[in-house]
């Protein structure tokens, strides 16, 4: 029926067929394309897959920061420290006003929370090892607010893979009984620092302190590890903060071992 009106307008049946025919083949040969390219061993990484790593690697590089910047400026600008914490929230709600760096501002702000936490505890706390998780706590509510109404999923699950990571490391403390040297250290000159490391480490070479740091590894690990699988950047953000934590400790294990 198509083709007798199509033909009482004048236009050929046979050419109207033909064309149909090619459209045709260049779907089937479009389909065959990406099937190929799909099943290719050499197709690159999707930009989705290029992210998710990108934040893991983002996170890892956020936990490490405190360590490394945060702590001896703290100690000697405790106020300056405070006010950086503003500066990044302040950078982190810039970046998420705009769809490309949103992802960015969401994790900054999570870090954020670790940054104020650290700036508070190391600048005015640090001689007293009870009032660390509490302080550190300080973000958990404004986290747990966020992610029941489904808001700043990467930033808070950030926030909260570090606190997860503080918090098996603070009970391996308690455990081992390492609080007393903790004390030591912070009420002592650095030059009287490097003798109560040494009697530290000798706590953590018993085989309680081997058995422990064993178990407490484990858990981080396969906390870290498992969310990996989800491809999601959230989980992924949080993978990379409870992961670093092995890393950090490992640092200061070493840095304690060669004092």
């Amino acid at each position: 029926m198509i083709n007798n009106t199509l033909s009482s307008y004048g236009t050929p049946t046979g050419s109207i067929d033909t064309e149909l025919q090619s459209i045709n083949q260049g779907r089937k040969g479009i389909g065959e394309l990406e099937t190929t390219l799909s099943n290719s061993p050499n197709l690159p990484i999707s930009p989705a897959s290029t992210k998710v790593w990108l934040v893991f690697a983002a996170a890892v590089f956020l936990v490490s920061v405190p360590v490394f910047i945060e702590a001896p400026l703290v100690r000697s600008l405790p106020s300056l420290s405070l006010a950086i914490a503003g500066l990044w929230v302040w950078l982190s709600f810039n970046l998420m006003s705009r769809p490309a760096t949103y992802l960015w501002g969401d994790l900054l702000l999570g870090f954020s929370w670790s940054w104020l936490a650290g700036a508070i505890y190391w600048g005015w706390f640090r001689w007293e090892p009870l009032w660390h998780l509490p302080v550190e706590s300080i973000g958990l509510p404004f986290a747990c607010w966020c992610l029941f109404r489904n808001w700043g999923k990467v930033g808070n699950w950030f926030y909260l893979g570090s606190l997860f990571g503080t918090v098996l490391t603070d009970v391996y403390f308690y455990l081992v009984d390492l609080i007393p040297y903790w004390r030591q250290i912070m009420q002592v000159e650095p030059e009287g620092v490097s003798a109560i490391l040494q009697n530290a480490v000798i706590q953590v070479r018993t085989p309680w302190g081997q058995a422990w740091a064993i178990a407490l590894a484990l858990v981080l690990l396969t906390t870290g590890l498992i969310p990996l699988l989800t491809k999601q950047r959230h989980w992924y953000a949080f993978s990379g903060a409870v992961l670093s934590t092995i890393l950090v400790d490992s640092l200061f294990l070493f840095a304690a071992l060669f004092a």
